[in-house]
């Protein structure tokens, strides 16, 4: 499979939501496959929160694969030989694409908490435009999972004659005040950590020596990725083998899990673009704008295909049911809902992938 990772920087002002303005303005993205030569193959991917552009395969000396490796590649679901893939690292992000760490042109320094607040819905402009930029102006399909999930629907809504299908994953149409809640704890922990300076830590120094904050909120956000049932199986009560029992600081299994899981993410996650993307996350409404979700979701002509997740307690299956309940009432025929049966948790569109492949293949090919 060939990957090209490549960069384009745009000096045309991107208009915000907010009624601010980005300009200039960087987007990176990678490239998987060959472009037809009608440019009928392109399918979008759309990336979660802490994903980035990498989604499928390894780079050269890398043992990692991309974040969705296990659906898209040469024979696989998404098929690297049939179509040609674009996943676009979002403005907000901290792999590449401008975001609260690059540089303000104004003041030469970073931008920090004065970054413009991003909506999901300014991300999806910013991919329009690259892709106009690549003279891509039609895609075959666009696909996401959770805040990837968000943009294919805001796709699907604001440019109803851009994809013929679309595929949002374990996602909904309005944030829940529950997931707000999970995200407050987070935004709040990250931000009690005195190392965070206001945004004006060092990238560096934080990636040696930790951040308790950006940590800890890391461990509220998996109280979300996992479900009861996910946690059950996955660790049940075990208890460190090496840790006593009575020992004040002796972890269960699933204390460790989390405890490695978030000194990780420092390493490779930035805590500005933690807090802008989870606000971006919590005002996310479809239907903002418009008179109600009703007409927004009118606005859908692709062939939208729904996919929850059994044991998701992030966003709840209800949630996409109900976008399909809404649209059939409408009288739209272009809908379509199925929930995996999966415990795992919201995360199981990352996990599980072999629980749905074969359906986003169908899809794809229009068999079903």
């Amino acid at each position: 499979m060939q990957i090209k990772t490549n960069t384009l920087d745009f000096s045309t002002p991107l208009y915000l939501d907010s009624g601010r303005i980005l300009e200039p303005y960087r987007m990176i993205y990678e490239t998987y496959g060959e472009l037809s030569d009608d440019k009928s193959n392109v399918i979008l991917v759309c990336h979660a929160f802490s994903g980035s552009h990498h989604v499928a395969g390894r780079y050269t000396g890398s043992e990692k694969p991309g974040w969705w490796d296990a659906l898209i590649g040469d024979s696989k679901a998404v098929d690297t030989k049939k179509y040609f893939v674009v996943c676009v690292n979002v403005i907000g992000s901290c792999y590449g694409s401008t975001g609260p760490k690059s540089e303000n042109p104004k003041t030469m320094k970073p931008y920090g908490l004065k970054f413009p607040v991003i909506t999901i819905r300014d991300m999806v402009r910013a991919q329009k435009t690259l892709l106009a930029a690549l003279g891509i102006f039609k895609v075959k399909a666009i696909l996401g999972g959770s805040m990837g999930g968000m943009q294919a629907l805001s796709f699907a809504v604001e440019y109803p004659d851009f994809a013929e299908t679309v595929i949002p994953m374990a996602t909904t149409h309005a944030t829940s005040p529950w997931v707000i809640g999970l995200n407050k704890v987070a935004q709040a922990a990250l931000m009690a950590d005195s190392a965070f300076d206001g945004g004006n830590y060092d990238s560096e120094e934080i990636k040696q020596n930790g951040l308790a904050g950006l940590s800890a909120a890391r461990m509220a956000g998996y109280l979300g990725y996992i479900s009861p049932d996910g946690m059950n199986g996955k660790f049940g009560r075990g208890y460190v083998a090496n840790d006593g029992l009575f020992e004040l600081f002796g972890q269960f299994e699933i204390e460790r899990y989390l405890d490695y899981n978030g000194n990780n993410f420092v390493k490779w996650f930035d805590p500005l673009s933690f807090l802008y993307l989870t606000k971006a996350i919590n005002i996310f409404d479809v239907s903002y704008g418009y008179d109600s979700l009703e007409d927004a979701l009118g606005r859908i002509k692709s062939s939208l295909c729904l996919l929850s997740f059994k044991g998701d307690t992030m966003f709840f299956p209800a949630e996409m049911q109900h976008i399909a309940r809404t649209m059939q009432k409408l009288g739209k025929e272009n809908v379509s809902y199925v929930c995996i049966d999966s415990d795992y948790g919201h995360d199981a569109f990352l996990v599980e992938v072999e629980k749905f492949c074969d359906l986003v293949s169908d899809i794809l090919e229009r068999k079903i």
